[in-house]
């Protein structure tokens, strides 16, 4: 019989995934939410191998997609050509249209201006009372800060668009909800789009607005698009900055080499790379459907068939990463599929490498005193969206 997914993760260990999905063999069968089967991929070679094999589709209107919820299976027949719904060459022409502000150097630009935000909270917090909420007083707004400011969209809205997209990402929501919530932020996103066609600034919305007076996008393309930016940028990189200070505490010996090493951005840059590893906050899978018939360890993934990637797997794979249940910092993890992997690669992943190493670059050498103000098992974890976090985490110093 199948093992349900998404699993529960065990309480005594919950960064890591649940030990059935690490005793999975490398190839089998999961039952979803909707009672279908989908082949289930652990492996960081396997993986490797057929998210960058064009017999796999990303199409989600394909009926046996094995939509990650009721209100994402609801939706799909309506969502407009995205980058995570077409394959190429819809997908290359679509990503082309998004992709400069997200290129390398454009985020290393804004690496001062991330320190200054953070800077400035961190300067908030501890002239606050104790103990404080990392999540609201840090995790969160400096994600949301950050991508505001690139989209164009004003912080003071942040409220609508936190709530908003707290839905959106849920597997709790129904789809009416999910809709009601969409629509709500699609709505909002199209009067900024129309704003920034009659006057345009340097940011994300007024490029595509641009894009949309010369036909290379539509409009709901460009609402679409800019509402899977808002969300993605800021939901999981707040994640990551809270579960990663939660895991450095929970391993003082790795918060104390990284204070030792925080003036060294390549060991910061690797400390990422393995807290992503670890951690892997997406923790429903990624979804993919077959074209064609794909052998696999003897088996064969038939067209029409629907495949999830589980990330943790392959990220927990020690044939790929020894000793994977261990924290290291020192070691080099930079082949994690924390983003995914092959053309479907997070868009916005160079900037969360950059907000996560000004982050844990700076938050741990500022306070050197930074402790829980409440035991380990009383810090709650939010498992319900697409990406797991923490509903707060109470800090003292």
């Amino acid at each position: 019989m199948p093992h349900p997914y998404p699993t529960a993760r065990e309480p005594r260990c919950p960064f890591a995934p649940a030990p059935e999905i690490r005793d999975m063999p490398p190839l089998a069968q999961v039952e979803i939410w909707d009672g279908s089967t989908p082949w289930f991929i652990t492996r960081h070679a396997d993986q490797r191998a057929l998210l960058n094999d064009p017999r796999l589709s990303i199409d989600e209107k394909r009926p046996g997609y094995p939509h990650m919820t009721r209100s994402r299976a609801a939706g799909a027949p309506h969502h407009p050509p995205l980058i995570t719904n077409t394959d190429p060459p819809e997908h290359t022409r679509l990503r082309r249209t998004v992709n400069a502000p997200f290129m390398v150097k454009r985020i290393e630009a804004l690496r001062p201006r991330i320190q200054r935000v953070l800077d400035d909270l961190i300067d908030e917090m501890l002239a606050g009372p104790r103990p404080a909420d990392l999540v609201q007083a840090i995790a969160l707004p400096v994600p949301t800060v950050v991508i505001t400011e690139i989209l164009g969209a004003p912080y003071a809205d942040r409220e609508l668009f936190q709530t908003a997209s707290h839905v959106l990402v849920s597997h709790d929501t129904t789809p009416e909800e999910s809709a009601e919530a969409g629509g709500r932020l699609g709505a909002y996103l199209g009067r900024l789009l129309q704003q920034k066609m009659a006057a345009p600034g340097d940011d994300v919305i007024s490029e595509m607005a641009a894009k949309v007076k010369t036909g290379e996008m539509t409009a709901p393309e460009a609402v679409t698009m800019a509402s899977a930016i808002l969300i993605a940028g800021h939901e999981t990189s707040a994640s990551m900055i809270s579960l990663g200070t939660l895991a450095l505490l929970r391993n003082p010996d790795q918060l104390e080499l990284l204070r030792s090493r925080s003036g060294d951005p390549r060991f910061v840059a690797g400390t990422v790379e393995e807290l992503l590893r670890y951690l892997t906050i997406v923790h429903t899978g990624i979804r993919r459907i077959a074209d064609a018939d794909i052998g696999l360890h003897g088996q064969v993934i038939r067209a029409g068939d629907g495949v999830v990637f589980e990330l943790a797997g392959a990220n927990y794979d020690p044939a790929e990463f020894p000793d994977p249940m261990r924290l290291d910092l020192t070691r080099p993890a930079r082949q994690h599929h924390a983003f995914g992997y092959g053309a479907h690669q997070c868009l916005g992943q160079s900037l969360a490498r950059v907000e996560l190493q000004v982050v844990f670059s700076t938050l741990y050498r500022r306070i050197p005193a930074l402790a829980l103000a409440v035991p380990f098992e009383e810090v709650e974890f939010a498992m319900e969206g697409v990406a797991y976090g923490l509903r707060a985490l109470p800090v003292t110093w």
